[in-house]
């Protein structure tokens, strides 16, 4: 018992240690910077570029690779869900007592007959409810414009509290006609969106359950 005990807690500790677990400073969610313009620039004594938007005739929605707007969160899910089972088995059999020339049978005395009864039963039931909301903002940027329109988002926040970080990640594809005149978009417009909350250090391991507890309540334990 103490084997397979070491065995498990092996098995658990390995799998802590994931290669893919976040942090700061991922090369994945780093900035996106516009590219500078490499066309040659004519003088031309006028203060206009064409190259860049003027702010003082144009929205401030963002259009480019590097422009940053901002996504509200606003998540709501909830999960309701419930299964029974019941089996029924009754089977009965009787035989009557054997007779032969209009006399039963008998053996020591006893009539030779037979009775048989099963009854079988069983039922089982489950029942689980779950919901979870995030409410926020977090500014990503535009990480690609593709042919049709359609901007690439992508970016994060790292918030350290006490002794612990928490991040807000998302990435996926928004409509600019989504966008909002104070450049916001609500989080439930992102296309394939990939939003993760969650947080590390000491305060995030207390709230996860040790590495025996998630063995008796996993689907290897038999009972």
């Amino acid at each position: 018992m103490s084997a397979l005990l070491l065995a498990l807690g092996a098995a658990q500790l390995s799998g802590c240690a994931h290669p893919n677990a976040p942090y700061p400073d991922d090369p994945f969610y780093a900035p996106i910077y516009p590219e500078l313009p490499t066309s040659q620039v004519v003088t031309t004594g006028s203060i206009y570029n064409s190259s860049y938007r003027n702010e003082l005739y144009s929205d401030i929605k963002a259009h480019r690779v590097g422009d940053v707007i901002t996504v509200l969160l606003e998540e709501q899910t909830k999960a309701k869900k419930s299964a029974s089972k019941e089996i029924t088995k009754d089977s009965n059999m009787q035989l009557d007592p054997i007779s032969a020339g209009g006399a039963p049978v008998t053996v020591n005395g006893k009539t030779l007959d037979l009775k048989y009864a099963e009854e079988f039963d069983m039922s089982r039931g489950s029942d689980a409810d779950q919901s979870n909301s995030l409410d926020g903002s977090i500014s990503v940027n535009v990480l690609q414009v593709l042919a049709n329109g359609n901007l690439v988002i992508r970016g994060e926040k790292w918030m350290t509290i006490n002794d612990g970080d928490e991040f807000i990640r998302i990435t996926g594809i928004i409509r600019p006609r989504d966008i909002s005149p104070d450049n916001t978009i609500e989080s439930q417009r992102v296309a394939n969106a990939r939003i993760q909350y969650s947080g590390t250090g000491t305060f995030a391991d207390s709230q996860k359950s040790g590495w025996l507890s998630q063995f008796f309540s996993g689907p290897l334990w038999p009972f």
